[in-house]
This record gives C-alpha cells, structure tokens and sequence, in this order.
C-alpha cells in the first residue's frame, strides 16, 4: 500500500543528501523514481537538486506534475517541501491514494521564526508517516530551529521565505536560537 511520508529536518540534516540516495537506490534497482521540487528553489540552478554534500539528481518541478506521465513509476521524491501549497500537498495525496505511487516528501518543519511553512503544515496534518531527520546545534543538544542570520546575528523578523544555505541560516536547538548564540563566546558562526 503505497504511502505519503515526510521526512523532516533542520538545515544541515542531510535532507537533500537523503532524497538523492533513495533515488539512487530505486533506480539502482531498476524500478522509476522521479525527483521533483517547487520552482522557486533557484540556489542550485534548473531542474537539478543539490545536497551541500556534493550529491546532485535531475528533477521536474512539482509545478510540473499534471504535465508528467506517472504511468510506471514506482515513487515520487519531492525536495524542498516545505515551499508545496496546500493546492499540491493535495495533488501528491491524490498521487497516493488514486495511483498508488508513494511519495516521500522533505523539508523543513518551521521557519527562522519557528512558525510552520504552509507545505509542512498540510504534510504534518495528512501525511501516512512522519520521521525526523536529527541533526547538532553547536553545543551538542538536538537542533529543531532554522536561525536566520543577518551580519552574523539571529533575527526573528521579516519574509518567510529567503532562500540561502549556510552564509544565511544555522540549525540551532531552541536554546540558543532564543538566545541568538550561534557557538561559544568568542567564537564564529560557522
């Protein structure tokens, strides 16, 4: 029975890195796996996904999915799922129950105001199977915030979405994301 997954993390959890090996161990079996992602995600260029790790894969944009033949494919991956609407999160459920195609979403859970995106609201409420990608604030404790840094220091405030990698964002645990401490006094954020 096929199923709707989100796989959830903070920046730097190796989400992408993830996405990208299960597609590879699809279609090292021989069976077909598409990789989508919302087209607003520009860093890594069109149609490619990228893990901060080096890994890339091909992909369609979930704007895409009407246009894609799903006949014969064996799982759909969507990258960056925090940025699908509702509107979508609705089609890869439909995707799912109509066509029996799992789908395995990743993304982040909150923003750098620890407020949830709109596609991890919808998959946190109708996804089959919920799993959290962990990853290390600096002081070792389990990270759940996406801090968002301007010249080096937290802010809580402005556009949710603004796309960057580790020039504008850290993983902190909520400690130290309410205290703004990006690592040990006298040290640099990394």
């Amino acid at each position: 029975m096929a199923k709707l997954y989100f796989r959830y993390g903070a920046m730097g959890s190796s989400k992408t890195a993830n996405a990208i090996m299960v597609r590879f161990n699809y279609l090292e079996r021989g069976q077909k796996c598409i990789m989508l992602k919302p087209r607003l995600d520009t860093r890594d260029g069109e149609r490619v996904v990228a893990s901060r790790s080096g890994l890339t894969a091909p992909c369609y944009y979930m704007e895409e999915i009407d246009d894609i033949d799903l006949s014969g494919v064996d799982c759909l991956i969507v990258d960056e799922a925090q940025f699908l609407t509702k509107q979508q999160v609705e089609k890869l459920v439909d995707v799912v129950d109509s066509l029996g195609i799992p789908v395995i979403a990743y993304g982040l859970r909150a923003d750098f105001r620890g407020e949830l995106f709109e596609g991890s609201h919808w998959l946190l409420a109708w996804a089959d199977s919920i799993e959290e990608i962990k990853t290390v604030c600096w002081c070792g404790r389990k990270a759940t915030y996406n801090a968002r840094l301007v010249n080096g220091r937290v802010v809580k405030t402005g556009e949710q979405i603004v796309l960057g990698g580790n020039e504008s964002y850290v993983a902190l645990c909520r400690r130290h994301w309410q205290s703004g401490e990006t690592g040990p006094a006298g040290s640099e954020s990394k």
